[in-house]
């Protein structure tokens, strides 16, 4: 049926819709190491926004719990938790169940049981399994497992977890694999009851050889770019935190590490093996000790009232030093003692004699202040983003002229503008050597300054690769205030 021409011949209009911009990194991320098999090799990685949550997953004890109750103790309370696997000892290869037959009179009315299912590349067939004495679904899942003892190299086990069969080869070590369950030849099929075919369950985890801790903080950031704080809930030696700090510095994601040293033999100013003492030796910017002779996941507080900055609000930076760890017990130090952590640029969380308790010094290893790290690497992020998104949702283009050189120049000011409201950059005078028309010992009355050399200085070559040309950053931090001094002169 004819029903005319189409209106687009004479009004065509057509609707283009702006990609979404890249949101900004976010630097409010723990990511907790631990070594509990809850989260497998694969998986790797979970976020948790509750410690109801993480007790959702892990025991009272676990230590992975214990550091999350300190991270989310913290007042204001950070909103974001990763937990990561440390695989510290090779695993074995695992098979979880999906949805399973849970009426045990069907599987009590079965003699004669059967399937086949692979271990470790090994096609194993189970027959004759009589279920008619199982009285419980973990009696089930026994019945099975007596069944698997010789399949593989070493044999494997099934075991009922509450929900579903779960399957694990005794063998250890990334080798090692479990197949799915297929029907048998004879017998009873209870392939698809046990929920272990592979319409039903969830995909295979094969085994993994044991790893270092640099290395399973390599994994965790190749996984997720997420986090920006990583810490251990592990014991781990003096070398081995010190080649995590390695990675952490290296790498290109800006992230750091935080360590907590119980050792009170780095009270000692002589004592120069400890954690502290190595890392200040190294001059490392990305990461920082906190001592805490009592809890083993003190950092964990640290880090949990650093990441509850928000750097999209107006005077919402802080500086470490005053702030409280709650959950942990503070330190009764010597004034030597506390001289000698100072030294070793080890923070502490410590009694003063006005029944305070407080953090000092709030710095990384290198003695660079943590809120300065912080803040700059959000400072990075933010301008990268910005520069980007204007790239990114330009209906046209951004023309290699005076006019779009501003724009980027306009973004890049309205990042530094944030800075100023949030408290990272303040007026100040400007005291390194100048640029464009700044000099040394001028004031910055804004707190930045930014120049781009002019278009008719830049080389030909530059310009037909289509490059902007330089933009140079003058940025001066508010700092923060630690120390007072207070002359008093009486006259009577």
């Amino acid at each position: 049926m004819t029903t005319g021409l189409s209106v687009n011949r004479v009004v065509n209009v057509a609707v283009n819709l702006q990609p979404l911009a890249v949101p900004r990194r976010s630097f409010g991320v723990l990511c907790i190491a631990g070594d509990t098999p809850v989260i497998d090799g694969v998986e790797r990685i979970r976020a948790y926004t509750s410690i109801d949550a993480v007790g959702d997953d892990f025991g009272s004890t676990d230590p992975e719990y214990l550091t999350a109750q300190l991270y989310f103790s913290q007042s204001p309370r950070p909103r974001v938790l990763a937990i990561g696997r440390y695989i510290s000892t090779a695993t074995v290869a695992i098979l979880r169940g999906g949805s399973a037959e849970t009426d045990l009179d069907a599987w009590t009315a079965i003699a004669d049981g059967a399937m086949d299912i692979e271990v470790e590349g090994v096609e194993t067939s189970l027959t004759g399994l009589d279920f008619s004495g199982a009285t419980t679904m973990p009696g089930v899942a026994a019945i099975i497992s007596a069944a698997l003892a010789g399949a593989g190299s070493e044999g494997a086990a099934c075991a009922w977890d509450g929900s579903r069969f779960v399957i694990t080869t005794v063998a250890t070590g990334a080798t090692v694999f479990m197949g799915y369950a297929t029907a048998p030849a004879s017998g009873t099929d209870i392939s698809a009851m046990t929920g272990l075919t592979s319409a039903l369950a969830y995909a295979p985890v094969p085994g993994f050889d044991a790893e270092t801790p640099a290395e399973c903080a390599a994994a965790l950031a190749d996984v997720s770019g997420e986090w920006y704080g990583l810490m251990f809930a592990a014991a781990l030696t003096v070398d081995q935190h010190v080649a995590v700090a390695a990675f952490i510095e290296a790498t290109g994601k800006s992230r750091v590490y935080g360590v907590t040293d119980t050792d009170p033999r780095c009270l000692s100013a002589t004592y120069t093996a400890d954690i502290g003492s190595r890392l200040k030796a190294l001059d490392y910017d990305r990461s920082f000790v906190l001592y805490c002779a009592g809890n083993a996941y003190a950092v964990a507080s640290f880090f949990g009232r650093a990441f509850s900055v928000n750097f999209s609000a107006n005077r919402s930076t802080i500086t470490l030093k005053f702030k409280q760890l709650p959950g942990v017990v503070a330190e009764t130090l010597t004034e030597t003692q506390a001289t000698a952590l100072a030294a070793k640029r080890v923070n502490v969380f410590v009694y003063y004699d006005n029944d305070t308790a407080i953090i000092q010094e709030g710095t990384m290893a290198s003695g660079a202040f943590f809120d300065e790290v912080h803040g700059l690497d959000w400072l990075q992020n933010a301008v990268q983003t910005e520069c980007w998104n204007l790239l990114y949702q330009s209906k046209t283009k951004i023309p290699q002229t005076e006019s779009g050189i501003s724009q980027i120049k306009a973004r890049i000011s309205s990042v530094f503008a944030e800075a100023v409201a949030n408290g990272l950059v303040a007026p100040g005078t400007w005291n390194a050597d100048g640029f464009g028309q700044l000099e040394q010992g001028d004031y910055l009355p804004t707190g930045y300054y930014i120049y781009s050399t002019p278009l008719v200085d830049q080389a030909q070559s530059e310009r037909e690769e289509r490059k902007a040309p330089p933009i140079q950053c003058a940025v001066k931090l508010a700092g923060a205030v630690h120390f007072v001094d207070v002359q008093i002169d009486v006259n009577r």
